[in-house]
């Protein structure tokens, strides 16, 4: 089997999940015995184009020439059977599935984000949901608002291509929806389901758990939309050091917040950016991993990583988090709903107990559910918990999680080997090649 990976590489100095994503699928897939032919291009290519090229840059999100014809002369040549796609922009264009097609080669395509729909790709602005430009035929809001990259024009650039590739999009041959929200969102797109296929990213096997630490760790950028404010605000609502030990690490704007918090608590420890080794040990030591995004995280990777580590996970009801943790229906889907309801807190059912409120420093009352025994807002996954981004359900969900990690460890690391092992997501994407290849 011989498959073209096409990928606009993100610019190395912003670090890149998808970058890192690409990189070991394509090697997962070359020890799986499959001719891989990478069609990379890099946004670090810029800076050293010459003017002409640089002078096509505003409409090669649109229409990329040379990437055109690059691309063509590589499906000629090598008769490939799949191109994947993952992102297009800016160097590669929606337009190599038009030049994919004319060679009579399907396409694939792994969705990362909702760029199908939202210009910034995110759903997310000025700090709540946003989910404006949704079911419009021109991304006017996104223009409104400078969506893409704080640009009035290149929001204007970016909310034209959506509009003009729309089509482009619904001919692709087969979706790769990252979750079951990513799904929602292409069904939501007009994509039907016998062209969407659930295949999350897989991380290399770390190896047997350590033994099962202490406390909670977030790890990921310090940034609003991460839930750092969010999980901050509910930590303050137990006693200092009621919960055990809560490890931050990662790097952001929000980097003075942390700091902040830890010299206000004992029980608040901020390891800053770590590297591999560092990532590891922060795992081992703890025993709950938070997962505390304000807006619908495709797929956040350290949920993998910390099921791969036999550690649950706490996290919010939005986006990819209750697939990962196994607790997914129901939820509010991503691009589905106005973003005054998708921002806010699941409501208690009629006549049913209201979350309840604790002030700084008090411990929460419980309120449960009588179908579960659980408070109310919190739903238990096979993996770990879901709460609403909301700091009075995840204050109560904090305790809970201490006292039932010990109890997820062993199916937080069966989901992983089930799900996530690199083994069994290269072959389900096999799969999906071989669906086009034989129909």
């Amino acid at each position: 089997m011989r498959i073209v990976v096409a990928h606009n590489r993100y610019r190395e100095a912003q670090p890149s999940g998808e970058n890192t994503i690409v990189d070991a699928e394509i090697a997962q897939l070359a020890a799986a015995g499959v001719e891989v032919l990478p069609f990379l291009r890099s946004s670090d290519e810029i800076p050293a184009m010459p003017k002409t090229a640089k002078a096509l840059l505003p409409i090669s999100p649109i229409y990329a020439p040379r990437a055109q014809q690059e691309l063509g002369r590589l499906l000629t040549e090598q008769r490939p059977d799949v191109l994947h796609l993952h992102n297009p922009y800016p160097l590669l264009s929606p337009w190599v599935v038009r030049t994919a097609h004319k060679h009579g080669v399907p396409v694939v395509q792994t969705v990362h984000n909702y760029r199908q729909v939202c210009s910034s790709g995110l759903y997310f602005r000025d700090g709540v949901i946003c989910q404006d430009c949704r079911g419009r035929a021109l991304g006017v809001p996104a223009v409104v608002h400078r969506c893409y990259r704080g640009s009035r024009a290149q929001s204007a650039l970016m909310a034209t291509t959506l509009a003009v590739h729309r089509g482009t999009w619904k001919s692709v041959d087969r979706f790769v929806a990252l979750t079951s929200a990513v799904a929602d969102h292409l069904r939501d797109y007009g994509i039907p389901d016998s062209r969407i296929v659930v295949k999350p990213n897989g991380i290399p096997d770390p190896g047997t758990p350590a033994p099962l630490g202490q406390g909670f760790l977030f790890l990921g950028r310090l940034s609003p939309e991460k839930g750092l404010g969010l999980l901050l605000e509910a930590w303050r609502r137990h006693p200092d050091g009621a919960l055990g030990p809560l490890r931050v690490a990662g790097d952001g704007e929000l980097r003075p917040l942390v700091e902040a918090a830890a010299a206000e608590r004992a029980d608040v420890t901020f390891l800053g950016p770590l590297d591999r080794a560092g990532v590891r040990d922060a795992l081992t030591a703890s025993a709950v991993v938070l997962a505390t995004s304000t807006w619908h995280d495709v797929l956040p990777t350290v949920i993998i990583e910390a099921l791969a580590s036999g550690r649950p996970v706490l996290g919010t009801a939005l986006g990819g988090i209750p697939y990962l943790v196994g607790a997914d229906t129901p939820r509010e889907p991503a691009g589905t709903g106005p973003a005054v309801t998708a921002s806010a807190p699941a409501p208690p059912s009629p006549g049913g107990p209201t979350a309840p409120v604790a002030q700084a420093g008090e411990a929460v009352p419980a309120v449960t559910q009588p179908q579960t025994g659980l408070p109310v807002g919190i739903r238990a996954g096979e993996a770990g918990w879901v709460v609403p981004p909301d700091p009075a359900a995840l204050a109560a969900a904090l305790p809970i999680a201490a006292a039932g990690a010990a109890a997820l460890s062993s199916s937080a690391r069966n989901r992983y080997e089930r799900t996530f092992h690199p083994d069994v997501v290269t072959k389900r994407l096999i799969d999906v090649y071989a669906s086009l290849t034989h129909p």
